[in-house]
């Protein structure tokens, strides 16, 4: 059934219950159980009434049009700030109540996520509701007050004790629930506070936090001509190896690191490495129920909208197989359909876009578990109706030396047995073209290669796809290497930063690399890195404004860091010559090519979810598409979520 058919369904239902609800007589002003289902997850379990909405009873509760709003506030936003903003919203139409009076929330748990939801109130056209307003309904901290979502913290922050007499370094090689991860990372973020810390980068559908923990000489900020490496795992919920290899991993990564392990402290100090161990918990948490042992093949794979994560992103590639037949035409760095909006986006999938638009990542991995081997892109075949076609990217020669820089130090991976998981992949090394294997749109991978400047595999840990706890440990010992190993591969090629004659950086200034169609670009502090395979490349630097400028590099076979290489741009020269021609060129009368592409056939800058670009406008500027939900409402229709 269609989203949209669903939440109307819902909406109906509730307004007919509403209707048939009659406003019960004023009651005392005491603390009551609280009874209200949407509510009944908050940290306090009594209320009382009146409420600050003058609602003098559950069942006038229950029939508002606030009450309504917040039961599919979730549906409606596609999971964004779920449940932050119900459990806000439960603040005031059932406020707390203890020793007989009322509590009200704090102000600046109003404040901060309003700062955070906003966007997601303007993307579909939405007012900010009216009984969310943080100086009318919650009080400031000095009045007394409370934090409406203590709860969401609450047992994530408490300390999980180690077994006496046990040491700090020691990895419990088990499955993790989701709050046991949670308090894993964070301690071992504690113990190496010096270069660790944990992140969110937003939540799941269901409101789990998507966390990340990051290592870094400086942890929490891009150091110049650092790379960043990304290891992601658990993007379907029931392939879990991976999701277990990070929380390993990063326990690894910090005892090592004080034990003085130089391999590690020179990783660690010389590379930005963010693993997110889990992309879809909730689907982690429909497969976990079912367990090891009894864990069907899909059971846990979508995220909790029903939607495969590894299928949800831009499908980019159809547009590069297009732009790559015109000579001249950019195909990197393409630009996100606005059409793409318009579907169902998973607010896991969101986040892992404004992730990878925040931070300038060169390298990175995902997680799967179902078979044995590393695939890289692309995994969208070159002819759609192909199901299995070699479909290399420019940077093929690169991508099969990071796949082999896994595969070639996997012991099982290794094994020449054609029997073994994986067998089949034995002649091609362990490694093969995605689409050669199967082809597929809207995956991770092509999203990560054609949007940005990072360089995705996707590594299938095993045929298991929800192992047995005693068959982690051997998992962890097969993949510990090669994960090291693939985060060294951060370090091959050239970096090196691009600067104007003043010594300024220069943003967006693009790499190309002469016989590779597929350009780079420089971060906000001039600086880039390029992965290239050993040889000779004739590499050129950039940027609107400014000359080209052009030089040999060589590259050893057997060089281990990437090689510095600076470029300084000279500004071209603007006489009255070449100033009347640059006013022709981009005059009233020129008009940009579709697809976000300038003249010059370099796409714009990309944006990430144009505000309102979630569904198709309203014609004839009629009302927001979810207006039609609340229309049976009446006489309680919510106009104060009308922006006009």
């Amino acid at each position: 059934m269609p989203a949209r058919a669903l939440l109307l369904l819902l909406l109906a239902a509730l307004a007919a219950a509403a209707r048939g609800c009659a406003l019960a007589p004023d009651p005392a002003a005491s603390c009551v159980g609280l009874q209200l289902r949407t509510c009944s997850d908050g940290a306090y379990n009594h209320t009382t009434f009146p409420t600050p909405l003058e609602h003098r009873s559950r069942e006038a509760v229950e029939a508002s049009s606030e009450y309504i709003l917040l039961s599919v506030l979730h549906h409606l936003l596609e999971g964004q700030c779920n449940p932050d903003l119900r459990l806000l919203g439960c603040a005031v139409l059932a406020p707390r109540c203890e020793g007989g009076r009322a509590l009200r929330p704090c102000r600046h748990v109003c404040e901060s996520l309003r700062a955070a939801c906003q966007p997601a109130f303007d993307a579909i056209d939405m007012a900010w509701p009216y009984f969310l307003d943080c100086r009318r309904y919650f009080a400031r901290e000095e009045e007394v007050c409370y934090d409406p979502l203590e709860k969401l913290r609450a047992g994530l922050e408490a300390e999980e004790a180690l077994p006496s007499g046990l040491p700090p370094t020691f990895i419990r090689f088990a499955h993790h629930s989701y709050a046991q991860m949670v308090r894993v990372l964070k301690r071992t973020a504690a113990r190496c506070a010096h270069v660790a810390k944990t992140y969110s980068i937003g939540r799941s559908f269901d409101g789990k936090e998507l966390l990340v923990i990051e290592f870094s000489g400086r942890p929490g900020q891009h150091e110049l001509m650092e790379p960043e490496v990304k290891l992601i795992g658990n993007i379907h919920g029931n392939e879990v190896a991976g999701r277990e290899m990070l929380i390993y991993l990063a326990q690894y990564l910090c005892s090592e690191y004080l034990l003085g392990n130089p391999r590690i402290q020179r990783l660690v100090n010389t590379t930005r490495i963010h693993l997110l161990p889990s992309m879809n918990p909730d689907g982690y948490e429909v497969a976990a129920a079912e367990g090891a042992s009894y864990n069907g093949w899909t059971s846990g794979r979508q995220n909790a909208q029903n939607l495969d994560l590894n299928r949800n992103f831009p499908d980019l590639t159809s547009e590069y197989y297009r732009l790559a037949e015109t000579r001249g035409v950019r195909s990197d760095h393409i630009p996100i359909p606005q059409h793409y909006w318009w579907g169902k986006v998973a607010p896991e999938t969101k986040a892992i876009m404004k992730w990878m638009r925040t931070i300038p990542f060169v390298l990175s991995a995902s997680l799967h578990g179902g078979d044995l081997v590393v695939s890289y892109p692309f995994d969208f075949s070159k002819h759609p109706q192909e199901e299995k076609m070699f479909s290399p990217t420019p940077d093929e020669k690169m991508f099969k030396l990071l796949s082999r820089a896994y595969a070639d130090v996997h012991p099982m991976m290794m094994d020449k047995s054609e029997h073994r998981c994986g067998g089949n992949f034995l002649k091609r090394g362990s490694i093969i073209n995605g689409a050669d294997w199967y082809s597929f749109t809207g995956g991770m991978s092509d999203f990560n290669y054609l949007h940005t400047n990072c360089f995705e595999i996707t590594v299938e840990l095993g045929c298991v796809k929800f192992p047995p706890e005693e068959a982690l440990y051997p998992l962890w010992q097969h993949n510990k290497e090669p994960l090291l190993h693939f985060m060294e591969m951060v370090h091959r090629g050239i970096k090196g930063v691009v600067t104007d004659k003043f010594g300024k950086p220069v943003k967006n200034a693009r790499i190309l690399v002469k016989g590779i169609r597929h350009d780079i670009t420089t971060a906000p502090d001039g600086d880039y890195w390029r992965l290239l395979p050993p040889g000779s490349h004739i590499v050129i630097a950039q940027a609107p404004g400014y000359s080209k400028v052009i030089k040999k590099v060589t590259i050893p076979a057997r060089m281990k860091r990437a090689g510095r290489v600076d470029f300084i741009l000279q500004p071209l020269g603007m006489g009255p010559k070449k100033f009347l021609q640059g006013l022709r060129r981009t005059g009233p009368g020129t008009h940009a090519p579709p697809g976000g592409a300038n003249p010059r056939g370099a796409p714009a800058e990309p944006d990430l979810e144009p505000l309102g670009a979630r569904r198709p406008p309203s014609a004839g500027g009629s009302k927001p598409w979810w207006w039609s939900y609340f229309s049976s409402l009446s006489p309680h229709r919510p106009r104060w979520l009308l922006r006009y």
